[in-house]
């Protein structure tokens, strides 16, 4: 394994074996034509031990899925029910993905690697298993972009093209495969609990509890455990939903199975970044009522933190847990205070001032429709003047707040001298996608990663 002292050494912690008995099913990976490495995450893979495993190595894990020493003997594909807009579905269940293995980072949390186009699974429905290579490269953008920005988020572990023909009925067919892993802080759904209190599993779901506490929380659990389980799940997801409103991310698909009890946002598909503050945007185009919009999405992860919280009810009384689920409003306006006053990069003066600040820059946003990675980008660097619309009336009231405001951190590193900022439009995607689908080009998403991660280093300096 790796001897670098900079990086923590591979520590495996198969803990989900505690629970194993009922949260998933033992299956083998499909068996692919082919393991073409596209994308390694060496980032990442320091952070559990992993960046010095040879290519070789890395496809036989990854690729081909040979069990790492020390860890899970073969995948689980998790079970779950869930609400999918609003409406109960108990088909559930990881359908092209599984949790293949689990060990502590540097920082001691327990980490899952887990799949996502994998093979097929016994929850695979209708489902060939598979993942596209465009949707794998739209994955590691997503990723990229959100941990740059300081959301809490799964990281594109790797990404290996696996030599299939796939046809899919939304994008020109057949089109090439990939298998993706994830690295994640946890892959215990809300659904997870959803599936044992409706089967009245009351037994495993005090267990699920129990593993949840210990695991991801260091608490050990007792009568009070649901409760405080709540309590840290509504924190968490409160300032996840707090993060996408700063970053301009709309996620798309706000299911309670696509909801992480540890609060990390995971499951990329119909995503999008917002060009301007507009409440009204939505990700999916079949997301017709804007269930999921950009100005909805806290009330959306509300909603399904409520779902666990009647899940728990099955354990605790229910007036137990109401009070614990109503903080979820408050803690989720301080957190976009916070979050959106470390973007601007402004030193915190008083909780009535911040808040009125970053409610009279809300109201600039919505009004002026300025585009918000530039605006953001212009106002860190003071150039309040600078010609991008914000003469508007519109932002009489917030450049007023924001004159008496200094700032937190000294702008560090060449990414604050760029004429534009780092985006992250749909479009963009498509022109990275174009090269690589028509001449297996690849360097324009490799510049993107690094122009992200550059970005990502000299926010991280202010936030």
């Amino acid at each position: 394994m790796i001897d670098n002292p900079q990086v923590p050494p591979y520590a495996p912690d198969p803990a989900i074996a505690e629970i194993a008995d009922f949260i998933g099913d033992a299956v083998a990976p499909a068996d692919f034509p082919q393991t073409i490495l596209r994308f390694r995450n060496d980032r990442a893979a320091a952070q559990v031990g992993l960046d010095g495993l040879a290519d070789d190595a890395w496809l036989q894990h990854f690729g081909r899925f040979d069990p790492l020493e020390g860890n899970l003997p073969h995948p689980l594909a998790l079970r779950y029910h869930g609400h999918q807009f609003r409406h109960y579905n108990q088909d559930l269940g990881d359908g092209r993905g599984f949790l293949f293995a689990q060990m502590r980072d540097g920082r001691g949390r327990l980490m899952d690697l887990g799949t996502k186009g994998s093979g097929q699974t016994p929850w695979s429905r209708s489902g060939d298993g598979r993942l596209t290579l465009k949707g794998a490269v739209r994955e590691i953008l997503a990723t990229e972009m959100l941990e740059a920005l300081g959301v809490e988020t799964s990281r594109t572990f790797s990404v290996i093209e696996t030599g299939e023909a796939l046809h899919r009925g939304d994008e020109p067919s057949p089109t090439r495969s990939a298998v993706l892993v994830r690295l994640s802080h946890g892959h215990i759904r809300i659904g997870s609990f959803q599936r044992l209190a409706t089967l009245g599993d009351k037994a495993n779901l005090s267990r699920l509890v129990t593993y949840t506490l210990n695991h991801y929380y260091g608490e050990t659990a007792g009568e009070d455990g649901p409760i405080r389980l709540l309590d840290h799940v509504v924190r968490k997801t409160a300032d996840l939903a707090a993060s996408y409103m700063a970053a301009g991310f709309v996620h798309g698909v706000l299911n309670s199975d696509n909801i992480n009890v540890s609060g990390e946002s995971f499951d990329y598909g119909p995503w999008r970044w917002a060009e301007t503050f507009d409440p009204r945007f939505t990700a999916a185009y079949f997301d017709e009522s804007g269930l999921y919009a950009f100005g909805r999405q806290a009330e959306a992860i509300h909603w399904d933190v409520a779902q666990l919280a009647i899940a728990l009810t099955s354990l605790v009384d229910q007036e137990a847990l109401i009070p614990v689920l109503e903080q979820f409003g408050g803690l989720y306006r301080e957190a976009v205070t916070r979050r959106m006053m470390q973007r601007l990069n402004l030193k915190p003066r008083s909780p009535a001032d911040d808040g009125a600040l970053v409610a009279a820059l809300e109201q600039a946003l919505v009004h002026s429709q300025v585009p918000l990675d530039r605006f953001y980008f212009d106002w860190v660097k003071g150039r309040a003047d600078a010609p991008a619309g914000y003469d508007h009336e519109a932002f009489e009231r917030f450049r007023q707040a924001w004159g008496a405001y200094d700032p937190a951190q000294p702008l560090e590193g060449s990414y604050w001298q760029r004429a534009q900022p780092c985006s992250m439009l749909i479009a963009e995607v498509e022109v990275i996608w174009q090269p690589i689908a028509e001449t297996d080009d690849w360097s324009q998403l490799f510049r993107k990663v690094k122009e992200i991660r550059e970005m990502g280093d000299a926010m991280r300096k202010i936030g």
